[in-house]
């Protein structure tokens, strides 16, 4: 081994060193964010519970105000009838009774006004402290991953980097690691946002009491409050799916994206035709979450930007390899677009990353107007594809 190349060997260590040591700090930095808004989110979910509490104790005040305004109208009505039987001071008495509590009845309604256009912050301020812990937590993730390959041995790591096959069992150890903490996050929504519900059940608990007084109100109140719980426990659950599909694990790739594609279609509106291929077989649990996300992706840009009514996926396998082909009516794009802007192009970087991770490839045909079709092969039999992205 040449001088030369010892020198550039520690050099290229020395680079990785500061960059570890870089990482390191930032990932602190993120995990002191992280914890920041997790203790915000527990604060304004506790916030939100008083204000919830509040709007219902004045909703009782107002119940009884309400009916006391009523039997304060009716006697002054009584008293307005016959002057003659009832002393002036009878009278004013009357009035000032009733005026009295029309002033309250004002009052309280605009105190209940000021809770609800509170409570409504308050929410707006919860959803984005929740966005933004999720964003925290992922950007922790990739830290994580990048330190767990970083933290070996420096001084070896140079003369493994060009090693194909080391590079092959990275890439799987890092899908390993994101599948992981997609169960991790997962399991923390679960367990996290979903008891925040609790609250709204009670509320709807408490519209049910009302029945007595007023029946109507009472169901109506009761039954938005419900579909509300419903809508969200189904959203949360439909997270829960997108973050780690059980279903792989227990029936594999096919029905597992048979699945999603019906979701999908019924969410959008968006038609496709999906078709796998009778003898697809494949027993590597990586492979067919790299292949599921990939389609998850796919299928997410075609949505948000391809304008499409019509998709077509075909997922087949030959005695080298695995591909998945997306071919989509939509507007369609340049793909020379993609290297100029990368923010733009993430989910197609994001698929082409996940497919070269198993020494796959990524290959895009699309143009203005015309559509877009992908097609993305991986190897079964550990050999690497060749690179072709962009037709």
């Amino acid at each position: 081994m040449s001088d030369g190349y010892i020198q550039s060997a520690v050099k290229m260590n020395r680079v990785l060193s500061r960059i570890f040591s870089a990482i390191e700090e930032s990932k602190e930095e993120v995990f002191e964010i992280s914890d920041n808004l997790n203790k915000e989110c527990f604060r304004l979910e506790r916030k939100l519970e008083e204000v919830n509490q509040q709007i219902q104790r004045i909703i009782l005040e107002l119940e009884k105000l309400d009916q006391l305004e009523k039997n304060s109208r009716r006697a002054l009505v009584e008293v307005s009838r016959d002057f003659s039987r009832h002393s002036e001071a009878n009278i004013r008495e009357a009035y000032e009774k009733a005026n009295d509590f029309q002033v309250k009845l004002i009052l309280k309604h605009r105190e209940e006004e000021k809770l609800t256009n509170e409570r409504k912050e308050i929410e707006a301020h919860l959803r984005s402290a929740r966005k933004n812990l999720e964003r925290a937590e992922k950007l922790t993730t990739k830290f994580s991953v990048a330190l767990e390959f970083l933290e070996g041995n420096m001084e070896d790591f140079s003369n493994t980097i060009t090693d194909l096959e080391q590079r092959h069992l990275m890439g799987r150890k890092i899908i390993q690691v994101q599948e992981e903490e997609r169960k991790r996050v997962s399991r923390e929504i679960h367990d996290g946002p979903a008891q925040s519900f609790s609250n709204i059940l009670l509320k709807i608990d408490f519209c049910e009491k009302l029945m007595d007084k007023d029946i109507e109100r009472a169901k109506e109140e009761a039954q938005i409050l419900k579909d509300l719980v419903r809508r969200s426990t189904r959203e949360i659950r439909k997270i829960i799916y997108n973050l780690r599909p059980m279903a792989i694990d227990d029936l594999g790739i096919v029905p597992t994206l048979r699945r999603y594609v019906d979701d999908f279609q019924t969410e959008t509106s968006i038609e496709i035709d999906f078709q796998a291929s009778p003898s697809f077989h494949a027993d590597d649990t990586v492979l067919q979450l790299a292949l599921f996300r990939i389609a998850q992706e796919a299928l997410n840009n075609i949505y948000r930007h391809a304008q499409a009514k019509k998709v077509e996926m075909a997922l087949n396998q030959d005695n080298r390899c695995v591909s998945l082909m997306i071919k989509d009516d939509g507007v369609g794009f340049n793909p020379q677009d993609i290297r100029m802007n990368k923010e733009s192009g993430f989910g197609i970087i994001n698929m082409k990353e996940r497919a070269e991770l198993l020494n796959g490839n990524l290959r895009i045909k699309s143009d203005s107007g015309e559509g877009t079709f992908l097609l993305i092969r991986i190897p079964t039999d550990g050999q690497e594809e060749e690179r072709n992205e962009e037709d």
